[in-house]
């Protein structure tokens, strides 16, 4: 007696983003799809913090610096230090980081602390922290020489 099988359609896995879903995106965030291609190629923890510092850009942030933690940390792979010259300027480049993390990526912050009220606000993002101070409160805590171990990343302005 003979036995059949039931054959079963393997469907093709879908590609990641549709140029058009990549197009919406682009315009959303007022970027050309090129340089969001170029970000998707990255490993994601760097693609992450770039992106969060162009959201530091888009309200002029000052002196940006990422700090590449990753051969001297264990709780977090990239530190952003932004600086901006206001209160107001402080909550907008918090802000506009987490609308353009949310927009592109989904995410949020896995916690928030300060307020720009105290001159430092800190966005955690797991392996992303990213500290936005005023300019003058900036110099006191002196993150870049307390951690002068750590690479750099070459952020364009």
């Amino acid at each position: 007696m003979a036995t059949t099988k039931k054959l079963t359609t393997v469907k093709k896995p879908k590609a990641p983003a549709s140029n058009k879903k990549v197009e919406k995106v682009a315009k959303e965030n007022k970027v050309t799809v090129r340089e969001i291609k170029k970000i998707v190629k990255l490993d994601p923890e760097e693609a992450l913090v770039r992106l969060c510092a162009e959201g530091a850009l888009d309200k002029k942030a000052e002196d940006i610096v990422v700090l590449d933690m990753r051969k001297i940390s264990s709780f977090t792979d990239f530190f952003l230090i932004v600086s901006g010259t206001s209160e107001p300027q402080l909550k907008a480049i918090a802000g506009s980081i987490r609308e353009k993390v949310r927009s592109v990526n989904g995410l949020r912050p896995i916690a928030e602390d300060g307020f720009p009220i105290s001159q430092w606000v800190i966005i955690d993002y797991g392996s992303v922290i990213i500290h936005i101070f005023h300019k003058d409160k900036r110099d006191l805590y002196g993150l870049e020489s307390l951690w002068g171990d750590a690479g750099r990343l070459e952020i364009e302005e």
